[in-house]
């Protein structure tokens, strides 16, 4: 049963560094934010319960007078006056012998809510007392609540502020550190980019630019230096295909294209509409190359022939291609050509073109002539036909000059 295979996603190593700056970063800013908020609140419990410790101790010298003379209600309205300035949230003064003096209780206007009665526990566990004295002897005594509505206020504003500079060192730790990975990001992607392209393209030029991280720099450098002994590699292979193409397709004494060369130009002439118009093929072979062969060796031959290939390319030129196919046999592909007349002009131009005699390099020049064949592309359609027609020419050429030498 055949399946869809799902590629697996990858994260890229950019987006890695980022998720990992992200966790460090909430991790280490939730850490900073408790430990702040702990200390926080602990500075201020220790801050409001000495607050209200010395609040005590201010309301013990104004209410000495009136534990003194007994004035219980210059007392309360002390009281009174003090809690609506929120100094407390119950106030309680005993007289000498413990009995209730005055009193005065903070009675908010709506129900109080659950944190503040949190907050009144934990910082205030107890009220604080604080003693009454006059001339050294006790007068009473002073008992003193916390009002824990202002101070879970504070509280509460503290923390907002709080988190609100967390999440803004946060957002700055995060475009800092993502600022500071871009080096490393862009060390990478340059290095594979051009690990990717060698892959792909094989391109073997491409390297790896300079990278001002250390590491990176070094790897760079050592990348490059493999890169430098693969193209060079790939130099000296492609040189090498090249040669042992050219030796393939390429006749090893004359340098022209050999047989299989031939093979395959005329059959993508005969494949090529438009070429086919315009074109012929020529076969030639040698009339007397036994001879010199018989009479002066086979290296006087060879200089017959390298000397043949070298006028066949004077002739031709850019615009027709000659190629040997073996022995003293030859052929020519004629492009640009648009009748029989301007072909039999060429076969006879190439004929004259070997009137004068051969250098045997030995100091003797002997005569060596060509018997041409052509056939016109345009009026055969296989490659068979076109070379059937061209060798049968040559041969009635060749017949032709037996019979007036004879």
């Amino acid at each position: 049963m055949n399946k869809d295979i799902i590629p697996l996603q990858r994260p890229t190593f950019k987006r890695t560094l980022r998720r990992i700056s992200v966790i460090s970063v909430v991790i280490t800013m939730m850490l900073v934010w408790l430990l702040l908020s702990i200390a926080s609140v602990l500075t201020l419990k220790q801050y409001a319960q000495k607050n209200l410790e010395l609040t005590g101790a201010t309301m013990s010298h104004s209410l000495e007078a009136s534990l003194v003379f007994g004035d219980s209600t210059a007392a309360t309205e002390m009281l009174n006056t003090l809690g609506k300035q929120g100094q407390f949230a119950v106030a309680e003064v005993m007289d000498r012998n413990l009995q209730r003096f005055a009193y005065w209780s903070y009675i908010p206007g709506e129900k109080q809510d659950t944190l503040n009665s949190l907050v009144s526990r934990w910082l205030f566990p107890v009220p604080v007392s604080q003693p009454v004295w006059h001339n050294e002897q006790m007068v009473g005594v002073i008992h003193l609540t916390a009002r824990a509505s202002l101070i879970s206020h504070f509280i509460w504003m503290s923390l907002v502020v709080l988190t609100a500079c967390i999440l803004l060192a946060a957002i700055v730790a995060l475009l800092v550190t993502r600022h500071l990975h871009s080096d490393v990001v862009t060390a990478l992607q340059n290095i594979t980019d051009v690990v990717h392209d060698v892959r792909t393209n094989r391109n073997f030029s491409r390297r790896v630019p300079e990278e001002p991280i250390e590491e990176f720099h070094h790897f760079a450098q050592d990348f490059n230096s493999l890169l430098d002994e693969m193209e060079e590699w790939q130099l000296k292979l492609q040189a090498k295909n090249a040669q042992l193409l050219r030796t393939a397709l390429h006749d090893p004494l004359t340098g022209l294209a050999n047989r299989a060369s031939f093979h395959s130009s005329i059959a993508a002439l005969m494949n090529d509409s438009h070429a086919k118009t315009s074109s012929a093929l020529l076969f030639l072979d040698g009339d007397n190359f036994k001879f010199i062969n018989d009479t002066w060796g086979h290296a006087a031959g060879d200089c017959v022939l390298m000397e043949v290939a070298k006028r066949l390319s004077d002739f031709g030129g850019k615009r027709h291609i000659a190629y040997r196919l073996g022995g003293d046999e030859f052929a020519m592909i004629l492009y640009g050509v648009h009748s029989e007349n301007e072909v039999q002009r060429i076969c006879t131009a190439l004929s004259q073109h070997f009137v004068r005699p051969f250098d045997l390099h030995n100091g003797l020049y002997t005569p060596f002539s060509l018997s041409v064949g052509y056939a016109l592309t345009w009026e055969h359609t296989s490659v068979e036909s076109l070379q059937e027609l061209a060798d049968r020419n040559m041969y009635l050429m060749k017949n032709q000059r037996a019979k007036t030498s004879s």
